[in-house]
Parts: structure tokens; C-alpha cells; sequence
């Protein structure tokens, strides 16, 4: 069960993965060993999966980024979201509740590059019904 500590630990390293453990102590009142202690015992429960970092996709190249839905046949559902992952501008793949049954965050070059990602490869998939990407104008938060 996380405590407040862990939450404050949790959402201090999700602003900033690099946050010195230090530095969390001090806002904590408490040592950087407790600290380090905490954050492996988040580690080893599987709440910290992993450290990440935000990159901007345009200053990569990927000028436009889509937020798609991927309907599919239902016997096919996990095949589409595995080879969905396999491809390298597919940065997220979601099995979801709501309008589709898969979401996947695209990244590409441009509009151009978009329509040849749906029509030639997500819609080329086996088991794919139909495929409706949105694409992002403005990351908020």
C-alpha cells in the first residue's frame, strides 16, 4: 500500500526521472537512504516499471502526430495490436473499452506520410475493418 511519501517520491520522479534522491529527502524530511529504499521497494512491486524521457517528435522529424483507432475483426484483435507493435512509428498501442478497439499513437513525417501508413501497412493488416486516426494539433500536458 503506498503511504504519502511514496506519492510525493512517485510524482517527483514522474516531473523529472533524474531527480537526485537528495534532493527528494530534503522535501521529505527524511534521508536519501530511506529515499533509495522506497524507490526500490516501488521498483520491486512493479509500480516504477521503468525511466523514460519526453522527446519532442518535430525536432525528430515527425511533423505530425495521430492518436488512431484501429477497429478489427474480434478473433483478431491481439494478432492486430502485435503486429502493431512491431512497427517503429507506432510509438503507443492501447487495447481499449471505448469507440475502437485498439488506440495507437503515430508518428510521421507528414500528411503525406500518414496516408501511406494507413492505407499500405495499418490497413493492410490482417483482420483490420477500419482504421481513423486524429491527429494531434497541440500536446497540452
Amino acid at each position: 500500500m503506498l503511504d504519502e511519501r511514496d506519492r510525493i517520491i512517485l510524482e517527483m520522479l514522474t516531473k523529472d526521472a533524474r531527480t537526485p534522491f537528495t534532493e527528494i529527502a530534503k522535501v521529505l524530511g527524511i534521508s536519501e537512504t530511506a529515499v533509495r529504499k522506497r524507490v526500490k521497494a516501488l521498483e520491486e512491486a512493479g509500480v516504477i516499471r521503468q525511466y523514460t524521457i519526453v522527446v519532442d517528435p518535430a525536432k525528430l522529424g515527425y511533423n505530425l502526430v495521430s492518436i488512431t483507432g484501429v477497429d478489427t475483426k474480434p478473433e483478431k484483435i491481439f494478432e492486430v495490436a502485435s503486429k502493431l507493435k512491431e512497427f517503429d512509428f507506432v510509438r503507443h498501442v492501447y487495447l481499449t473499452s471505448g469507440d475502437h478497439m485498439i488506440m495507437a499513437e503515430i508518428w510521421a513525417k507528414d500528411g503525406e506520410d500518414l496516408s501511406e501508413i494507413i492505407s499500405n501497412k495499418i490497413g493492410k493488416i490482417d483482420g483490420v475493418v477500419k482504421v481513423c486516426p486524429a491527429i494531434i494539433l497541440e500536446r497540452m500536458k
